[in-house]
């Protein structure tokens, strides 16, 4: 249920922001989900979820093996309203560790350039410049070939920043 509503947005227009850490604030229209370990098995009862009226749609989600030597695919669904949002918060929950957080993160898609805007939480202990090459490829790589691999999409390119500010590996 987590991993759903951690992909669930309001209706509002790009660039769209969201906080993946629950001790961050956050603007009234931005989802607060919390991180956890996505299980496809956990479906919440129909009555008690408002996620089960949302339409999904499926797309390609790649990540690294644990050799860091190639991306997998593998297809997931995300609300077919904010479907580049949803993918994009997927592959953050996976690359939040006990030393590096995120607090939250903006997607901006223009004229086929995404641009994923990363908030790092006051509380992590360590930068984006200071992950390993492995760790990078983790998650920079598997964010640009998720995005540019799924050609309903029409991304040619993706820019990272943080708060703003151009991320130079």
């Amino acid at each position: 249920m987590v991993a759903i509503a951690a992909s669930i947005s309001s209706c509002s227009s790009s660039p769209t922001s969201h906080s993946i850490d629950s001790e961050a604030p956050a603007p009234a229209n931005t989802t607060t989900p919390q991180i956890s370990s996505p299980s496809p098995t956990q479906n919440p009862p129909a009555a008690t979820s408002k996620a089960t009226t949302r339409k999904m749609t499926n797309v390609t989600l790649y990540t690294s093996d644990l050799q860091c030597q190639e991306l997998i695919p593998q297809k997931i669904s995300v609300p077919a309203e904010e479907p580049v949002t949803g993918a994009v918060g997927k592959i953050l929950e996976e690359r939040d560790t006990s030393d590096f957080n995120l607090s939250g993160y903006r997607v901006n898609v223009e004229n086929g350039v995404a641009t994923i805007d990363l908030r790092l939480s006051p509380q992590s202990k360590r930068q984006l410049v200071s992950l390993s090459s492995c760790e990078q490829f983790a998650l920079f790589g598997s964010l640009r070939k998720t995005l540019t691999s799924n050609p309903q999409w029409d991304i040619k390119e993706v820019r990272f920043t943080e708060q703003g500010k151009e991320v130079i590996l």
